[in-house]
């Protein structure tokens, strides 16, 4: 007989989304600013202060056609996932 558990988690991305239109791309002080922006969302989501060292994966950039998406990713259990 099989042993295994089942669990049910909720993940909900945050999001910073910076205009990066062909042919310039996108600034750096707008990347700057939500950047900034994203930093501070995480540590208060994970109650941690502005002097703790993030992890090197905590906040990551993603490209796309026209835009470059400054994200990061929390997730809750939920109860009653047997």
């Amino acid at each position: 007989m099989a042993t295994y558990e089942h669990r049910k988690v909720t993940s909900v991305r945050h999001e910073w989304i910076v205009p990066a239109t062909e042919p310039w791309g996108a600034a750096h002080a707008e990347i700057g600013k939500a950047w900034s922006a994203a930093d501070r969302a995480y540590r208060e989501t994970h109650g941690l202060d502005k002097d703790t060292p993030l992890s090197d994966d905590a906040i990551w950039f993603h490209v796309t056609d026209d835009a470059v998406v400054i994200r990061f990713t929390t997730e809750t259990p939920q109860a009653g996932g047997q």
